[in-house]
């Protein structure tokens, strides 16, 4: 046998054999998230040039869409997160108010739930995950939104944080489609701070112990990286003022070490680490402006729906003066401003004012015409 065939042979090897390279994780299970459904895009070709065989687009869906499929809103999916998390934001007479609309709630590529490293076999299974944009999800999402559903107009798109970014991806890269968009604490492009953010988030993985290349042979192995990743996040993912007030003490937790544990580490400590790694580098890289050649002002122009970011003044990671002025050259754009203590957190809504201002905001975006 000559080498040429047995090059083929490897490669049919592993166009065809389940290389059973992951390491299972109970956290992302139906149980743990509720259940989805999921979208076959194929063989989906991301923007660097690699191909995910067979990639799914996990979503979940809230209401009807009616006849004229011109009632849905696209709810994008933060960092670490899962529709299980944005979930208790719409409803029946919420807002968002799933008796009027059709909400989609598209989970990212790289969360543990759509196709991720955590989850795919073969050649791209765990540490070998290849690079995914923002610009990759959205397209994934939209081939969601028009091929599945048959839908050509969004009445709105929003998401928080990471999911913000995608909100702006949406409004630069499809104008015609988007008929307001409300990104949550989060830029058109991110910032040198995220870069630094993002770069922190990553190695505070890659440098447990444990982490060997992303290879690791247990699910849990990681938990110096990922309790790491949690005290990084209480350091500016609140307020200082969160800290400094004990405002934490409304929540009933007995301590700051309490806060720190069960809301930070807490939060991270069942997830995998070349999920979070996947999506912090999507976020350190997101720029809606790539759709217009690298110009910012001409991606500020191109979005045609009625713009409404969120910001809240308190938050240190999507810094309120780098979100004003990636925005001052859409033509119809109003800023919103929210002052909260929890800064980033503050969609969640953990102090009932911060939900019912975000809610105001909705309402009113979605009211005019």
């Amino acid at each position: 046998m000559n080498a040429a065939s047995v090059l083929m042979i490897l490669v049919l090897t592993l166009c065809f054999t389940e290389v059973n390279a992951q390491v299972y994780n109970e956290f992302y299970a139906p149980e743990v998230h509720g259940a989805w459904e999921e979208f076959n895009l194929g063989n989906f070709e991301l923007e660097n040039g690699a191909v995910l065989p067979a990639c799914k687009q996990a979503y979940v869906t809230f209401g009807k869409l009616n006849p004229q499929k011109d009632n849905a809103i696209v709810f994008t999916i933060m960092f670490s997160g899962s529709h299980m998390f944005m979930a208790p934001l719409v409803g029946p007479g919420k807002a968002i108010d799933t008796d009027k609309y059709f909400v989609i709630m598209p989970n990212l590529i790289g969360n543990g739930i759509s196709t991720s490293p955590s989850n795919t076999s073969g050649p791209y299974s765990m540490g070998a995950f290849p690079h995914v944009t923002v610009g990759d999800m959205v397209r994934a999402q939209y081939k969601l939104v028009t091929e599945k559903f048959g839908i050509t107009e969004i009445q709105m798109v929003t998401g928080w944080s990471m999911g913000g970014q995608q909100v702006f991806e949406w409004a630069v890269r499809y104008p015609d489609m988007v008929k307001r968009a409300a990104p949550i604490g989060a830029s058109l492009k991110a910032c040198p701070w995220n870069t630094i953010l993002t770069d922190l988030v990553m190695n505070s993985l890659r440098n447990d112990p444990n982490f060997n290349n992303g290879f690791y042979t247990e699910p849990h192995a990681c938990q110096a990286g990922l309790r790491n990743l949690g005290r990084l996040f209480s350091l500016i993912a609140a307020s200082k003022e969160m800290y400094q007030g004990e405002h934490w003490k409304r929540m009933g937790f007995t301590s700051l070490e309490d806060f720190e544990r069960r809301i930070w580490e807490g939060h991270f400590l069942p997830m995998d680490p070349n999920n979070l790694i996947t999506m912090a580098w999507a976020w350190q890289h997101a720029d809606a402006s790539l759709n217009t050649g690298g110009d910012l002002v001409m991606a500020q122009k191109a979005i045609k729906a009625k713009m409404w970011p969120i910001v809240f003044t308190e938050d240190m990671m999507f810094d309120e003066s780098d979100i004003v002025e990636q925005c001052e050259h859409i033509k119809d754009c109003k800023i919103c401003r929210v002052p909260s203590h929890w800064g980033h957190f503050a969609t969640l809504g953990l102090f009932p004012e911060d939900g019912a201002a975000i809610e105001k905001i909705w309402r009113d975006l979605l009211s005019t015409k």
